[in-house]
């Protein structure tokens, strides 16, 4: 086992990992910009390294200074979380060539899946069903024009380097192809440095269903069931729940098992996630699939009892999995919800600023992972996540209830803070939702329905 991780992360997610490693008597190192100084990760862990300005390029996204921090203060591993450099093969291969384990998939395997064109092929190849589109990456609006008049309208364009949500486009008409190509192509470029893009023809009324993998050095790949994450805002979660609502056994074990073999067909090590667009036939496709843990892992914890940070640890240290698929059993249900400095009035724009008041829900079967506090200044450089607020129930009816009861309690007020509490349990409260008979679209519906906003825009403290 390891004796010092290095946790190449911020916000919450740094801080759970640092739990983590510190629940298996592994020493801690946080890095952190000028802007996190003070923050929640910083103070928990054994020691801390500054490494740069608040924008990312210049600190977390830093592959030297993270390197260096990790060589100072004798990191045996890297802990990348989710984002920054979390499914960045070069920074896996850079890590190697210095000696130091990188917590996360090969980089060979990362680099084959992380071109979203080309884990398209090889997962059809594994016996996965993908969505009609272009093989390999487009080459000119013109092809994916051609393409799309195959394929059949709407199609969604998608960034070849893509993920989080990003470098997507929904096209609905020819009329509209030449644009929406350019854009996302000029937004794919400035966001990924990658502006090759690939297309799919795009399900209407699509729920968004995946399958959480662990794979260990020894030939192990289990899957941990499955999560809902229909509930979007521009492609993005905000509710996650698991198991997934109103599956047949059938669907339900199809998915898992197509999951697990496409795991295995590429060597997979360490935590992962197949995500499949499940049509309201509840016929199934691979979307794409993340080399890095989800944000939403807290779901597929409460429900299994597989603490899935501590697993990834594990298996990058050369341990087999604690657990065999045998020993899985999904118990009840656990929903997430993602509590954003987001304004959802004004289209989910970020509303930073100072937090007067911070107080997290408790009770029972609640878990919240917050890195935030009051006194804290929720920044304008990083992701808008506040905390992620989860809970578990014996069944859907009663964990919605209890999910409704703890954002009720949540409170939060600040200088120019606005937040996602309320419109969380709007969707909660959503016939649709109650009924498991949402999609992708509801959060999209309810916008229209409401029409534009008028009041001014949140300041920024």
């Amino acid at each position: 086992m390891f004796s010092t991780v290095l946790v190449a992360n911020r916000g919450e997610i740094a801080l759970r990992v640092a739990r983590a490693c510190r629940e298996l008597g592994i020493r801690t190192v946080a890095v952190y910009s000028t802007a996190d100084r003070d923050s929640a990760v910083v103070r928990f862990a054994d020691q801390a390294v500054h490494i740069g300005p608040p924008p990312s390029r210049g600190s977390y996204l830093s592959v030297p200074a993270i390197i260096e921090a990790a060589l100072q203060t004798g990191a045996q591993a890297i802990h990348p979380g989710y984002g920054f450099l979390s499914e960045d093969p070069d920074f896996a291969e850079i890590c190697e060539m210095h000696g130091i384990v990188f917590i996360g998939p090969p980089a060979p395997v990362m680099q084959q899946l992380g071109d979203k064109a080309v884990a398209r092929t090889v997962m059809a190849g594994a016996g996965l069903p993908v969505l009609p589109g272009s093989i390999g990456a487009l080459t000119s609006a013109a092809e994916a024009k051609e393409l799309a008049r195959e394929v059949g309208y709407p199609v969604i364009l998608k960034a070849v380097a893509g993920g989080g949500g990003r470098g997507m486009a929904v096209v609905r008409g020819a009329d509209q192809l030449r644009l929406a190509y350019r854009e996302t192509q000029a937004h794919a470029r400035a966001v990924f440095g990658d502006d090759r893009l690939y297309l799919e023809r795009f399900v209407e009324d699509a729920r968004h269903v995946e399958v959480q993998v662990l794979c260990d050095t020894h030939g192990s790949v289990i899957h941990l069931g499955e999560r809902d994450c229909s509930v979007q805002r521009r492609h993005q979660k905000l509710i996650e729940e698991s198991p997934a609502p109103g599956l047949s056994p059938a669907v339900r074990d199809a998915l898992r098992a197509a999951a697990v073999r496409g795991a295995a067909a590429v060597g997979f090590v360490g935590a992962g996630t197949f995500e499949f667009v499940l049509t309201p036939e509840h016929e199934f496709y691979l979307m794409e699939i993340n080399c890095r843990l989800q944000v939403e892992h807290t779901v597929t914890e409460l429900v299994t009892g597989v603490d899935i940070v501590r697993e990834q640890i594990t298996i990058a240290a050369g341990l087999p999995l604690s657990v065999r698929q045998e020993d899985v059993t999904v118990r009840g249900v656990a929903i997430e919800c993602r509590v954003n400095a987001e304004d959802p009035e004004r289209d989910f724009a970020p509303a930073p600023g100072l937090l007067a008041e911070f107080v997290p829900p408790g009770g029972p079967f609640v878990r919240v992972d917050t890195h935030a506090f009051p006194g804290w200044r929720v920044g304008p450089d990083y992701d808008s996540l506040l905390a992620k607020t989860s809970v578990w129930a014996p069944d859907r009816d009663q964990a919605i209830a209890r999910m409704d009861r703890a954002l009720g309690e949540f409170q939060v007020a600040g200088s120019g803070v606005r937040t996602t509490l309320g419109f969380l349990r709007e969707m909660l409260a959503h016939p649709l939702f109650r009924t498991a008979r949402h999609t992708t679209g509801l959060v999209g519906s309810r916008h229209e329905a409401a029409g534009p906003a008028t009041e001014e825009p949140a300041p920024v403290g």
